[in-house]
C-alpha cells in the first residue's frame, strides 16, 4: 500500500485512529500534521473528538495565511510551523500522549533505545525539548531548536513527545517504537537491571542476508493463497493485541518442502495484504520482494524441523521485557501456560545473526518458545494458529509474572505437579 498517496486528509485520520484507537492519546489530546509541496499545511483540528475524526474535519492552512475548514487548527499549531521553519526536509508532524512516554517525560528522561536493534534503527538518537506553556510560541522554540539539532524524535518535558520525517507514517513509527521502548523499560526495570546492546551488536542488524537469489513465480497454488491470506490475518490481530507494532515482527508458514512464505522487510505490518507476502523457494526469494531479514533463520528452521510448520517472531512488550534482563522467564503459572510454552530458554542475541544454526538446535514442537536476548520472542507451531497461540499465551504470562511485584512473590507449579501436567498431556 502506498500510504503517501492518500490525500493529506485520510493521511491525518488513518494515523489519529492508530493513536487514538492504539491507547497513545485521549479524545482532546495530540495533533497530527502535513507540509504540502505547495507550502500548505494540513492540520488536525482543535476541541474534536479524536476518536471521531472525519476527512471533513481537517484545517487547511494555505502558504498565504488563509484558513480553510470547519473548525479551529490544533493549538499546538506554532510548534508544527516553527519545525517546519528549522527543518524543511520534514514534511510531517505527530504529537501525542502516550502514558508511557509520558512516564519518562515527567521524570526528564529518554528512553533507551539500545535494547532493540529495530528500534534503535527506527528511531534514531532522541532529543529533550524543556518545558514551556503548551500552544505558545517558546515551546514551538523549544522544541524546533531541539529538531534543529537532528534529532526526529523528541521527548517534551512534563508533556509528551514529537516525531517528525519525510512522510506521516514513518513519523507515526517513530512514535510508536519509541512508545513500545517505553513500554517495555518500564516492565523490565521491575524486574532487574535493563541490558543494552553494543554497537557492534547493533550493527548485526544491518546485514543485508536477506538478499536472496530471485526467481519468477508462473503460478499460486491454492494452499499459498489460503496460506497468505492466514499469514496476513493473523499478523493484523497481532498488531491489534499489541504483540507486534507497525515496524517489528514477522511471520512465516511452511508451504511444502522447499518452500515457505514469510512477510517482507520495512513494510508497515497494519497494512501488510497477500500481494506483499513474499514467497521463499528453493532459497530463491519471489522476485521484486524483499523477505524479512530473518529469512534465513526461518529457512534454517525449516530445514531442521519437518514438523514445524510455523515460525513467529516478535517484541511484544512484557516477553521483550524479559529478554532485555537477565531474569529467568518461568512459564510455570498456570497449566495452560506451561502446557503450551513448557520451558523458555534465552539465547544469546549474536547467533540470530551470526549461527542461525545453534538457534534452530534449541527449537522444536517439544521445545517451541525462545527467548532472544535484545531482540524477540520465537514461537514454532504444527500451523499458524498453533503458533500464534503461543505467542499471545507467552505475552499474557509474562504480564501476569510482572504484575506480581506488587502482590508479593510469585509462586510457580511445582516440579511434581509439571510431572503429573507432563502424564495428563503426555508431554515428551
Amino acid at each position: 500500500m502506498n500510504f503517501h498517496l492518500f490525500h493529506p486528509r485520510d493521511q491525518l485520520v488513518a494515523i489519529m485512529n492508530r493513536i487514538y484507537h492504539g491507547g497513545m492519546t485521549t479524545l482532546s489530546g495530540g495533533n497530527l500534521s502535513i507540509k504540502d509541496d505547495n507550502g500548505d499545511i494540513w492540520v488536525t483540528p482543535s476541541g474534536v473528538d479524536k476518536g471521531n475524526l472525519t476527512p471533513g474535519d481537517i484545517m487547511r492552512l494555505r502558504a498565504s495565511g488563509a484558513v480553510e475548514g470547519p473548525h479551529k487548527p490544533s493549538s499546538e499549531l506554532p510548534f508544527h510551523r516553527a519545525i517546519y521553519r528549522q527543518r524543511p526536509d520534514l514534511r510531517a508532524i505527530v504529537h501525542a500522549h502516550p502514558p508511557a512516554l509520558v512516564s519518562f517525560s515527567i521524570v526528564r528522561a529518554v528512553p533507551d533505545t539500545r535494547i532493540i536493534p529495530q528500534a534503535n534503527r527506527m528511531c534514531g538518537p532522541v532529543g529533550y525539548a524543556p518545558y514551556a506553556l503548551p500552544g505558545s510560541e517558546q515551546l514551538g522554540a523549544n522544541i524546533a531548536t531541539t529538531f534543529a539539532e537532528g534529532y526526529n524524535i523528541v521527548i517534551l518535558e512534563n508533556h509528551g513527545m514529537a516525531a517528525a520525517s519525510a512522510t506521516l507514517l514513518d513519523a507515526f513509527q517513530k512514535l510508536e517504537t519509541l512508545d513500545f521502548c517505553a513500554r517495555t523499560l518500564i516492565r523490565a526495570r521491575t524486574l532487574g537491571e535493563v541490558q543494552v546492546l553494543s554497537p557492534a551488536e547493533l550493527n548485526l542488524f544491518d546485514s543485508r542476508g536477506h538478499l536472496l537469489p530471485e526467481f519468477v513465480p508462473t503460478t499460486h497454488s491454492s494452499r499459498e493463497r489460503e496460506l497468505r491470506q492466514r499469514i496476513v490475518e493473523i499478523v493484523h490481530r497481532a498488531c491489534d493485541r499489541q504483540l507486534m507494532i507497525s515496524t517489528a515482527g514477522v511471520v512465516s508458514a511452511r508451504l511444502d518442502g522447499d518452500s515457505f512464505l514469510i512477510t517482507p522487510t520495512d513494510q508497515d505490518r497494519r497494512s501488510l495484504t497477500v500481494a506483499d507476502v513474499v514467497c521463499i523457494r528453493q532459497g530463491a526469494r519471489e522476485a521484486g520482494k524483499l523477505p524479512s531479514r530473518a529469512v534465513n533463520l526461518h529457512q534454517t528452521i525449516y530445514t531442521a524441523h519437518p514438523d514445524i510448520h510455523c515460525v513467529m517472531t516478535a517484541q511484544s512488550p512484557h516477553a521483550a521485557a524479559y529478554a532485555i534482563t537477565a531474569v529467568p522467564f518461568d512459564s510455570r503459572t498456570i497449566p495452560e501456560s506451561y502446557l503450551l510454552l513448557r520451558d523458555i530458554p534465552k539465547v544469546p542475541f549474536r547467533i540470530l545473526y551470526t549461527a542461525p544454526e545453534k538457534l534452530a538446535e534449541q527449537v522444536s514442537l517439544c521445545q517451541p518458545v525462545l527467548l532472544v536476548q535484545n531482540d524477540c520472542v520465537l514461537t514454532v507451531g504444527a500451523d499458524i494458529l498453533n503458533a500464534f497461540d503461543r505467542l499471545e499465551v507467552a505475552e499474557f504470562s509474562a504480564k501476569s509474572l510482572i504484575d506480581t511485584a506488587v502482590l508479593g512473590p510469585h509462586v510457580p507449579i511445582s516440579n511434581a505437579e509439571i510431572h503429573d501436567l507432563a502424564q495428563a498431556f503426555g508431554l515428551v
